[in-house]
């Protein structure tokens, strides 16, 4: 088989899909190495990690940049479904949403949640109004679509009415820079970013979705209500419609006590998940929830919130919490601060759970769609 993945997710400093995009492409070069998988994009990757590049040298796994043209603005209507046309492709796999339209070959796309048609109000409107109008287009211009959880399915079947059959699902996993390092190797990280011994994580894009307004309230109660004085870190890049946030944590005057770190390398934040005390992702609502899964891998206690799709990953293995509740969430963190034995608990559960998840298992689910595809099985 050959198979066009797309790239764009590479082109920008990566994130959720990115690293999804990335460590797919990769697995999937590995568990078929008779196959050959192309990421095509418009734009040039952007610089991959040392780690990355390390493990991108896979003869079976190439890159293709179209060159920038008047065409290009019309990527996914225009451009892309000419070139694919024209190359041989047996199957084009979208793996942020969008799929070409106009392609004469099978296509899958992956949707990794319905928050800008189910929780709109978290994002910028033309964003919203962008998904509104191309999420039930791409759902039905697919061959075949792809979710990270069985939670994600239940919604495209119900929200773009599409047929059961038509919707596979293929688990996500951490990267395996995650590993959990001795807290003496975390110390020049932490010092360089200006984090204390004890503190408390959040890693993730600082958005409303992510409800880090609640956390902050929590935080807040911690301090006023208990003699703890751990430091709030938030990892992760700024992202929009956050003023409540800050406002809050000015007005609370918690400025002293809370780390923005901005984006951070794998290194950076595999030091701070194997050095925290505890990790917190209150997360309102979420396709998957991987970054639970990262901090277990890390040897974190995890903290995280009771809906449907984190509750399907981290099971048994995470301390749940009703995300809306800023008391109950605190009450959560103080137990685990007050008890060592509790968060050893948690650690060990949590390092059981992540080994059910890998790259190798994802992408071989997934091949085994492209094979379902393209009617190859029997």
């Amino acid at each position: 088989m050959h198979i066009g993945l797309d790239g764009i997710p590479l082109a920008a400093a990566k994130t959720g899909v990115g690293h999804y995009t990335f460590e797919l492409a990769r697995s999937l070069a590995l568990v078929a190495p008779t196959d050959r998988f192309t990421l095509i994009s418009p734009r040039p990757l952007n610089p991959l990690s040392a780690d990355e590049r390390q493990r991108r040298t896979l003869s079976n796994l190439h890159y293709s940049r179209l060159s920038p043209g008047l065409l290009n603005l019309r990527w996914w209507s225009v451009s892309l479904p000419l070139y694919l046309r024209w190359r041989p492709f047996d199957l084009f796999h979208g793996t942020n949403y969008d799929v070409p339209l106009w392609n004469r070959r099978p296509s899958l796309v992956t949707i990794h949640d319905l928050s800008l048609l189910l929780h709109a109000d978290t994002h910028e409107g033309h964003l919203v109004r962008r998904g509104q109008r191309r999420l039930p287009l791409m759902a039905r211009s697919a061959t075949m679509i792809i979710t990270p959880s069985q939670s994600v399915k239940q919604e495209v079947c119900e929200h773009l009415n599409i047929e059961s059959s038509r919707v596979a699902v293929t688990p996500l996993a951490p990267r395996s820079i995650f590993k959990r390092v001795e807290r003496e190797k975390t110390i020049e990280t932490r010092r360089r970013l200006g984090i204390r011994d004890d503190f408390i994580l959040f890693v993730g894009t600082v958005e409303p979705r992510k409800n880090l307004l609640t956390l902050a309230r929590a935080f807040d109660e911690i301090l006023r209500q208990t003699s703890l004085r751990p430091q709030l870190v938030i990892a992760g890049q700024e992202g929009w419609l956050m003023n409540d946030l800050f406002r809050f944590i000015n007005r609370a005057g918690l400025q002293d006590h809370v780390c923005f770190t901005g984006y951070l390398s794998d290194e950076d934040l595999r030091a701070l998940y194997s050095s925290c005390s505890v990790f917190v992702y209150p997360s309102l609502y979420e396709g998957f929830g991987l970054p639970p899964l990262e901090a277990m891998a890390c040897g974190a206690p995890v903290i995280t919130s009771r809906i449907p799709p984190i509750m399907e990953t981290v099971e048994t293995a995470a301390c749940l919490v009703d995300p809306a509740n800023a008391q109950e969430l605190a009450g959560a963190i103080v137990r685990l601060l007050e008890d060592p034995g509790a968060r050893q608990q948690l650690s060990v559960l949590g390092a059981r759970q992540v080994r059910n998840f890998t790259w190798e298992r994802t992408a071989s689910l997934t091949l085994e769609i492209y094979k379902k595809v393209l009617g190859l099985t029997e």
